[in-house]
């Protein structure tokens, strides 16, 4: 099994291979890939300013400096990054390079890297002895690695990726980029303030109901939830196997698209990718990607979104503020980036017949809750280690419960759901494939009516907050977006500005299934007309 560096261990990073001492070279590096995007970097590289192994250990170093404070990493793989650095830079001149060749890359740790444990974030997985070691990388894993990624660690996350905030049993709380204090959204905040804190050029995330697009807007970044079956989840452990997706997460729309392009693979252990070539634009995405793509556009506001839906929460102490709906100053910042949007030439259509409540109401009635079971055990069936390959053999090899909540039971355990395979259960029909076939022809039609290209909206109805305060709430900042995943078509949330506190705003776009393009040029539109994006001052903590 290869170890690297696990929180508790500290993580010095020496200059080496050849390279100068990083002191003398921290001046020009800082100017050159602060906030490097990867065509940028690729660029460095052509003109021979930077090797692979220099990039490395500045980003290694990086996160020595600043990990200690923000704890977005669960891992950090020095020796690995550092081999791949060194093979890069023996390449013989001429070798053809990947997209992503010496970009340093950081995964979430639900995503199985071959001899790493996959830990999602649970410290069950981290048991001595019995940890859950990839036997082999996911597709998405692999797909990264044959492109030239070199892949500095893995992310903390909440365990298995159920919270809207990033505080693990296996590696504590991180905290956000721009403010440590507040929480960065969940469960990719890992992912999200590495890179935000350029801890990396681009990462990867995973999205259950809002786990990419959430903290992506918390960090000022962008984060893409491609069209579920454009990228496989195959070797991802996971949450809810029947809304779980994987996209790339980075500071630019660009970076994000070539790291799409390089993700993006049928596989055979996924049945939801297969035929997706046929499916899905022409790549590469970079050709979607026009100053203008906003120009004619036609987009619609989901009137739940702002209004909110008392006929689906209630009006509790255990209801989002005002039934989810948008709290005034979320909508003041969406209102801004509406206005933004029309700029740039698009239309903005907000009318209460665009997916109201009752659109919302059905989405909801999308039950995937009876087939959790079986996608945790389809999952260690195939990426689990030689002791265990289902639930039952972990329970039976660590003499430990396996979580009820994620196998079909409630975090209270008096909640429990019998659980059937999806395939031979005769309710399916009832229970997932028709509300679903409902809620997206619903999306479809009012598109069409209306003559939309997608949707906007904000990619969270509240501001991120301080979690560090005594009784603050610990279950993350609310964002009402996981009916994209119930209905399986692409969204992305790109930078759209600043609240006046300093902390980031979100703008989401949904779109049109297998248009995956389309929805990138619009991001970039967008960001190229307002280069929202601003530098997080960071407070220095080593890792120890």
């Amino acid at each position: 099994m290869r170890q690297g560096v696990w929180l508790g261990v500290v993580c010095f990073v020496a200059a080496g291979l050849g390279a100068a001492p990083l002191w003398t070279q921290t001046p020009t590096m800082d100017r050159d890939l602060m906030e490097v995007s990867v065509p940028k970097l690729e660029s460095l590289y052509a003109a021979h300013k930077y090797t692979v192994t220099q990039v490395t250990e500045w980003y290694l170093d990086r996160i020595s400096r600043y990990d200690g404070t923000y704890k977005a990493l669960l891992y950090v793989d020095r020796d690995g990054a550092l081999k791949r650095a060194a093979e890069e830079d023996a390449e013989p001149k001429g070798t053809k390079h990947g997209e992503l060749w010496g970009v340093p890359v950081l995964v979430k740790a639900n995503t199985s890297i071959k001899g790493l444990v996959t830990s999602a974030g649970w410290e069950g997985y981290l048991k001595p002895g019995e940890e859950l070691v990839a036997p082999r990388d996911a597709v998405v894993v692999k797909r990264l690695k044959e492109a030239g990624a070199v892949i500095l660690g893995q992310t903390n996350m909440p365990d298995f990726a159920a919270s809207d905030t990033n505080i693990s049993t296996a590696g504590g709380r991180t905290g956000d980029a721009y403010d440590v204090r507040y929480s960065p959204g969940g469960s990719s905040g890992g992912t999200a303030t590495g890179l935000a804190a350029n801890l990396a050029v681009v990462g990867t995330g995973t999205d259950t109901a809002n786990s990419i697009r959430q903290p992506a807007a918390n960090n000022s970044l962008v984060g893409f939830m491609p069209t579920r079956g454009l990228t496989s989840i195959a070797g991802i452990h996971p949450l809810d196997w029947l809304r779980d997706n994987t996209g790339p997460l980075a500071r630019d729309v660009t970076s994000a698209a070539i790291a799409l392009d390089m993700m993006e693979a049928e596989d055979p252990l996924d049945k939801w990718t297969e035929g997706a070539a046929k499916k899905a634009q022409a790549r590469p995405y970079t050709q979607y990607l026009k100053k203008d793509a906003l120009k004619g556009k036609r987009f619609g506001v989901p009137w739940f979104v702002l209004n909110g839906s008392p006929s689906v929460y209630g009006t509790g102490p255990d209801a989002p503020p005002d039934a989810g709906a948008v709290v005034p100053e979320t909508r003041a910042a969406f209102m801004k980036a509406v206005e933004q949007l029309k700029a740039a030439g698009a239309t903005v259509v907000i009318d209460k017949e665009i997916l109201p409540e009752s659109f919302f109401a059905l989405v909801r009635t999308v039950n995937t809750r009876p087939y959790r079971r079986e996608g945790v055990d389809n999952f260690l069936r195939d990426f689990g280690p030689p002791q265990y390959h289902s639930v039952a053999d972990y329970e039976k090899a660590t003499g430990d419960k396996f979580p009820a909540y994620m196998v079909g039971g409630s975090r209270t355990g008096d909640d429990v759901m019998p659980q059937k395979k999806l395939e031979s259960d005769p309710e399916a029909d009832a229970n997932y494939w028709e509300p679903k076939r409902k809620a997206l022809a619903i999306y479809e039609e009012t598109r069409k009516k209306w003559r939309l290209d997608g949707f906007v909206y904000p990619a969270l109805q509240i501001p991120t907050y301080d979690e560090t305060v005594p009784g603050a709430s610990k279950a993350g900042p609310y964002s009402e977006t996981g009916w994209v995943n119930r209905l399986g078509v692409p969204a992305v949330s790109v930078p759209g500005g600043f609240y006046a506190d300093g902390l980031p705003f979100g703008l989401e776009i949904s779109g049109v299934q297998w248009r995956d393009g389309d929805l990138l040029g619009y991001a970039y539109a967008y960001e190229q007309a307002t280069h929202s994006r601003k530098v997080p001052k960071l407070v220095e903590g080593s890792r120890k």
